[in-house]
């Protein structure tokens, strides 16, 4: 046998050895989280961030990205990345039709950035590779907040530590309000029957500190599921409605959210905003990047203690209170969506995705901040084919995420799309072997990003970059 045939095999083997310790891995870590869940302490609160601006309509924010420590286990200090704070950020309160003026400072030591997902600005307000803070040094975004109501997010995106940042705790919430939301029938008391759920999987080593690694295949799931920071949590609940905002800020991670009861909720929101009218379901799946809010109706719960399941496995106690408060009916009908207006003979563009293990490239091309990869014609629609061909050592889908723009999903397979993704999205789960098509169209002129919503894939590569003109 020659030399070569004889690498070959040896190079076979060792993949298909990984692949089987990845399993086992999976597995094991599955069953030890399955046995033995009790909440352990109540569910955080992000704080709501302060307007330093009186204006009605305009607003002044400041955030910090900083070091610190966290106490996630009793007794046991992590180090952590957080912003006005030691894990995660505070909420950013806006308007549509309101002037955002924001100040990020960076005391981190290294670069970052700073990117508003799911908000529609110009290219230099993004917040993407471009636009990176050295240590010490600031940023000062401005814009107009054009777009629904909507619960969108911030994290960083640095070219190559994106992944390492986020899981560290760089990443918050904002809340998106119009004449719509305040109209609506819905739970608004923040903090009581509004309440954010930032869901991310981490790793904790003995000493407390984050086990953050990575292999070929990608980032090692974590063990624990924390929400808003909290590792193990409970929340009392004192209304019979409570409006649940959930986020997947995981790196990489696919969550099947459901309740332990099996009782049916409504899904009123998407990435962009409310939908049509509440859908009613019994699970819901998000992939990194993507957020939904849903209703859940306690009155029509028995126990005193049901959880918020993903998949089989506990991650939220609800102590149910025993004196429900009353509360208005949710509204039959939520907004008005109406198509992307598109003309004759749009312009179409296909993207495929192709993975290997913690790397991947989008139409064979891997990320080059000094290339453009497609030049797009501002308020011009166009249709968007996503094509995940899959590729060696992969075989979970990608979340594609388009940056300056709410886009609409037209198939999947040549089949409308689930009822929960029929209003605005700006990040879609594409299978291995799946087409997506999307209707899409930028307000705003300059250079944004698309990529895979897998962190590492994103920092090993799997990203495009676009100019609107």
């Amino acid at each position: 046998m020659s030399n070569s045939k004889k690498i070959a095999i040896i190079s076979i083997a060792g993949i298909l050895i990984l692949l089987i310790l990845f399993a086992v891995t999976q597995i094991f870590s599955v069953l030890n989280k399955g046995f033995g869940w009790r909440s352990l302490n109540p569910l955080k609160m992000p704080v709501l961030l302060e307007d330093k601006n009186k204006s009605p309509n305009i607003a002044d924010y400041e955030l910090i990205a900083q070091e610190g420590t966290t106490e996630f286990i009793e007794g046991l200090k992590t180090d952590t990345l957080g912003y006005n704070g030691s894990y995660l950020g505070p909420i950013l309160r806006m308007k549509r039709g309101e002037k955002v003026n924001i100040t990020v400072k960076n005391q981190l030591g290294v670069p970052t950035t700073l990117h508003w997902h799911g908000l529609l600005v110009d290219g230099e307000q993004d917040g993407g590779p471009l636009q990176g803070i050295q240590p010490n040094q600031s940023w000062n975004p401005s814009f107009i907040v054009d777009q629904p109501a909507a619960t969108l997010w911030y994290h960083p995106h640095y070219v190559g530590t994106t992944a390492n940042q986020v899981y560290f705790g760089l990443s918050g919430l904002i809340y998106i309000e119009d004449e719509i939301s305040r109209k609506l029938e819905l739970p608004k008391e923040y903090g009581i029957n509004d309440i954010p759920l930032i869901v991310q999987d981490r790793n904790f080593r003995r000493d407390g500190n984050f086990d953050y690694s990575t292999s070929m295949m990608g980032v090692i799931p974590g063990e624990d599921i924390i929400i808003n920071g909290t590792v193990k949590p409970f929340f009392e609940v004192s209304e019979e409605k409570i409006r649940l905002r959930i986020l997947n800020a995981s790196n990489s991670e696919y969550f099947e959210f459901s309740l332990s009861n099996k009782v049916s909720f409504q899904q009123i929101a998407s990435d962009g905003g409310f939908l049509e009218k509440p859908i009613s379901m019994k699970t819901i799946n998000l992939a990194p990047g993507e957020r939904a809010e849903i209703i859940v109706d306690f009155k029509k719960i028995d126990q005193k203690t049901i959880f918020l399941m993903n998949n089989n496995l506990s991650i939220l106690e609800f102590k149910v209170s025993e004196n429900l408060k009353s509360s208005n009916e949710i509204d039959e009908s939520l907004t008005t969506i109406e198509e992307i207006p598109i003309g004759n003979n749009p312009v179409t563009r296909e993207f495929i995705l192709e993975s290997m293990g913690i790397n991947g490239t989008i139409n064979g091309k891997y990320y080059d901040m000094e290339r453009i990869d497609e030049e797009v014609n501002i308020n011009e629609t166009e249709l968007w084919v996503v094509r995940n061909i899959g590729g060696m050592m992969q075989t979970i889908g990608h979340p594609f995420h388009v940056h300056g723009t709410q886009f609409q999903i037209i198939s999947r397979d040549g089949k409308k799309p689930p009822l929960g993704e029929r209003g605005f999205k700006d990040t879609v789960f594409v299978q291995v072997g799946e087409e997506v098509v999307i209707r899409v169209r930028f307000k705003h002129k300059g250079i944004y990003m698309y990529h895979c919503h897998i962190l590492e894939h994103e920092d090993g590569g799997m990203m495009g970059q676009f100019e609107v003109r």
